[in-house]
């Protein structure tokens, strides 16, 4: 093996400074992996130098890209392989993923804050009372909310705005016995002549 010309040993020590980087990234060594693979790559540059000037610059600028390349490529394909499973479990299929919760079909629907959201409590949609995180800020008692999105076990709400709050002040019991002027349609109308 020390009868190979300084390519042969610039490319072996591309290729052992890119293993010892994917190795970095997943075993734990508190730094020393990086140490050697840095060096590695140092030796490939210097035996690329040795040739000539090109050369050494043609391997600075495939170490520049490779490296990242790699390591993008490990993250990619990590979590598929045995190892990857171990540490990470099953990756979730895209049947697991979706989800039958009936709750999806409160996003979009308007509620009232019964208890304070700081950032999660308590909404009363219609009828059904149902636990909520807030999207941002905290939500007071009784402030109309508008529920933004439902993932996994979550409905984020977000505050309403004057509009979405009438219309949540809206009994529909109630809505045949007020004048039309109060019920906001008003701008219904414009929007449609």
């Amino acid at each position: 093996m020390a009868g190979l010309d300084p390519i042969s040993w610039a490319v072996i020590l591309l290729l052992v400074g890119c293993a010892l980087v994917v190795l970095e990234v997943f075993i734990p060594s508190g730094g020393i992996l990086s140490f050697l693979a840095v060096a590695a790559f140092v030796a490939s540059l210097a035996m690329a130098f040795r040739r000539d000037t090109t050369t050494g610059l043609s391997f600075l600028v495939l170490t520049v890209i490779a490296v990242p390349l790699v390591v993008a490529l490990a993250f990619k394909y990590w979590p598929h392989t045995p190892m990857g499973k171990a540490f990470l479990g099953e990756v979730p299929t895209e049947a697991d993923l979706r989800s039958d919760d009936p709750r999806r079909d409160l996003v979009g629907r308007v509620g009232v804050a019964k208890s304070k959201m700081l950032p999660s409590g308590a909404v009363q949609i219609d009828d059904q009372l149902v636990d909520a995180v807030s999207q941002g800020a905290a939500i007071d008692v009784g402030s109309a909310v508008v529920v933004v999105e439902v993932r996994a076990n979550r409905v984020v709400v977000r505050l309403a705005d004057e509009q979405e709050a009438r219309q949540a002040a809206i009994d529909p019991s109630e809505m045949l016995s007020k004048p039309i002027e109060e019920l906001g349609l008003e701008s219904l109308d414009e929007s449609l002549g």
